[in-house]
């Protein structure tokens, strides 16, 4: 499997007709293959032009790898089948479940960080591999309240990826986020957690609901300053992919090609000064 390099931004049809090859293009995109499965004619023509410009990896929202019932097979087949149509040979989800008793709900819920879940995540995983003949690549969550654990959430991700094979998908955002909703550091978390195993990083935003006291992962604002210096923290000891993940008020492209050009800066920086 070929490794992706560089640094990505994720397609939307909000911007889909304004990409040109001899424009703005990253060194990867990313998809998220449920907005994409039935597109219309017109979005699929200049899809498949926009993949021809540069790699893609994919990153799903409904696999709902937590869940007690068993894999859906029909979804994991049209999963498959738009992996292999357009050759995209990495794919990423969650560390959650979204769907219950057959119903999805589109939304990622927390696990119980135990030993029985463990088991049972892990198994689900392998079971994904297998059928999709490609590695998972595991995101950590955002999650707003806590359900009864047995390990901390850094010991159950490296407890996960060491007994599945899957690789980490490392969103700084939702690891600040958290930390500041349930009061950790999250210096300390990335220390404690297994970062060698990350496949790529998300960079992404968020709001204050002050209403709730809490933070909001949005993925609709500009990334804080506070989120930046946590990149900085993790690409002084790792090189891998990051990109810029916006899915929510969605602003002209130029404007995410000056945060996709910050996103370059900073990283590059980091590594001139290692050097």
């Amino acid at each position: 499997m070929k490794n992706i390099s560089g640094f990505g931004l994720g397609l939307r049809r909000d911007f889909l007709q304004e990409i040109r090859s001899d424009g703005f293009l990253p060194d990867f995109w990313e998809v998220t293959p449920e907005n994409w499965l039935h597109m219309p004619y017109h979005h699929r023509e200049k899809f498949e032009e926009v993949l021809s410009y540069r790699p893609a990896v994919a990153h799903g929202l409904s696999l709902s790898i937590g869940s007690p019932e068993p894999l859906d097979r029909k979804f994991l087949k049209a999963i498959k089948k738009f992996l292999d149509t357009y050759k995209i040979e990495h794919y990423s989800e969650h560390i959650s479940f979204s769907s219950h008793f057959g119903s999805q709900t589109y939304e990622l819920l927390p696990l119980s960080m135990t030993k029985k879940n463990l088991l049972h995540v892990s198994d689900r995983i392998k079971q994904v591999q297998d059928f999709l003949g490609r590695e998972l690549i595991l995101e950590n969550a955002t999650y707003y309240y806590t359900l009864e654990s047995q390990m901390s959430e850094a010991e159950f991700i490296n407890s996960l990826l060491q007994s599945s094979g899957a690789k980490l998908l490392l969103d700084i955002n939702n690891v600040y986020v958290n930390a500041t909703n349930h009061h950790f550091s999250a210096t300390q978390f990335l220390k404690e957690l297994d970062i060698s195993k990350t496949a790529y990083i998300h960079m992404a935003g968020h709001y204050e609901d002050k209403e709730l006291d809490m933070l909001i992962d949005s993925h609709g604002m500009p990334i804080r300053d506070e989120v930046w210096e946590l990149l900085k923290t993790v690409v002084s000891k790792i090189d891998v992919p990051a990109m810029i993940e916006r899915d929510n008020n969605i602003p002209p492209l130029s404007e995410l090609i000056q945060e996709y050009k910050h996103l370059q800066g900073v990283v590059h920086g980091v590594r001139d000064e290692k050097d």
